[in-house]
């Protein structure tokens, strides 16, 4: 037996690391020839890099005010306009990507493994543990995200930090979900039955064989996520209980502008709009990495 199992896990580790290496090549090639999911890919680092180069991107100081030119129009020198207090809105934009981009990632990593732990827990172990854990979820699931994310917020107070916090914890159980359906698939096999001969615990299993084998499905799910949270974010925003002022953040924005959207359009228009294109390239791009890493 001894021999036997030096045998399986001798060059396991390599010839693992090659065949993922494959994978994700073919998977990329795949990717390739979706001229849609591609788009959502350059959207998504167009972001990165606006967000990353933002110094050297935006014209002007995002909270400089001139009074002198508020509510101006689109023009060569401001080419979104300004907004009532005189700042450009194009250098806003640019600015409000940090905010979006950090707003988006803390909730990702936070809720991804908090729902990918979950899920795997509840759908290995299954009985009074699934129950329960998918009871929790079903509580969450009940209520719109937005309206749940509003009353944390409301508990907490407004501010960037904790419509983090209150985004995250709405965000969680469509992945536990996700998670706790692959496991139940997962948990059958038979490489997880030998596993499972050998000794391992069942927090082993969960950590060092199932989880990483729920993570495609994960990947999927966070990329299409994005674009709600990014709504969700806006949504906070709109009401004024996300990012506060002066911080550039687009739907704080929208909001700023409503007042003036039939005489001044373009100061909650632009901000509008870049919302809209960010939650469609996530959109675009999740739909591709779903099509490239679904094997169903």
């Amino acid at each position: 037996m001894g021999n036997w199992t030096a045998y399986l896990t001798a060059d396991a580790p390599a010839s693992r690391r090659q065949a993922r290496l494959g994978q994700a090549w073919r998977q990329w090639l795949a990717l390739k020839q979706n001229p849609l999911a591609i788009a959502g890919l350059i959207i998504v680092i167009s972001l990165l890099l606006i967000a990353a180069f933002a110094p050297f991107i935006a014209p002007f100081d995002p909270l400089a005010q001139d009074l002198d030119r508020r509510l101006m129009p689109p023009s060569a020198l401001n080419l979104f306009g300004t907004d009532s207090l005189g700042r450009d809105i194009f250098s806003r934009i640019v600015y409000g990507a940090r905010v979006t981009l950090f707003i988006v990632l803390l909730v990702v990593i936070s809720v991804g493994p908090l729902g990918l732990l979950i899920g795997a827990t509840s759908g290995y172990l299954g009985g009074w543990v699934d129950r329960a854990l998918m009871r929790l979820t079903d509580v969450f699931l009940a209520f719109p995200r937005l309206v749940l994310a509003l009353a944390f917020v409301a508990a907490l107070g407004p501010g960037l930090e904790n419509a983090v916090i209150a985004i995250a914890v709405t965000a969680w159980p469509p992945y536990a979900r996700v998670a706790r359906a692959e496991t139940l698939v997962i948990r059958n096999a038979d490489y997880i039955a030998a596993v499972r001969l050998q000794g391992a615990s069942s927090w082993r299993i969960v950590l060092r064989h199932i989880v990483p084998m729920c993570l495609p499905s994960l990947i999927v799910r966070t990329t299409l996520d994005m674009a709600g949270i990014i709504l969700t974010a806006a949504g906070l925003g709109f009401l004024g209980l996300g990012a506060q002022p002066p911080m550039p953040e687009w739907g704080a924005m929208i909001s700023a502008g409503r007042e003036q959207i039939f005489d001044q359009w373009w100061v909650a228009t632009f901000p509008g709009l870049a919302i809209c294109v960010v939650a469609l390239g996530f959109n675009l791009l999740g739909d591709g990495l779903r099509d490239v890493m679904d094997a169903k």
